[in-house]
């Protein structure tokens, strides 16, 4: 949620926190989840596939500890071969 000042996110952690990941394939982007999150509890949900059959998306939710994190989880999934953009 944004604060009312305009002034970034507020948020309680832990807390679940959805990423949706992008990339040609399905499969090699569950593999790179596994490899990601290792052992945490998550759900993966099939969101969208291009009209054209190109691009994959999953949504990724997985409960987040703090603010590093969130952000460790995007920037490692933002790295990973597999994954063409997460959002």
């Amino acid at each position: 949620m944004a604060d009312a000042t305009g002034g970034g996110l507020e948020l309680e952690y832990p807390c679940p926190w959805v990423y949706k990941v992008i990339g040609a394939d399905g499969e090699q982007l569950r593999v790179a989840i596994g490899e990601i999150l290792g052992e945490r509890e998550r759900l993966v949900t099939p969101s969208r596939t291009s009209r054209s059959g190109k691009y994959q998306s999953l949504d990724v939710e997985v409960v987040v500890r703090d603010e590093a994190d969130r952000n460790a989880f995007y920037a490692a999934f933002k790295g990973h071969a597999a994954v063409i953009m997460v959002l």
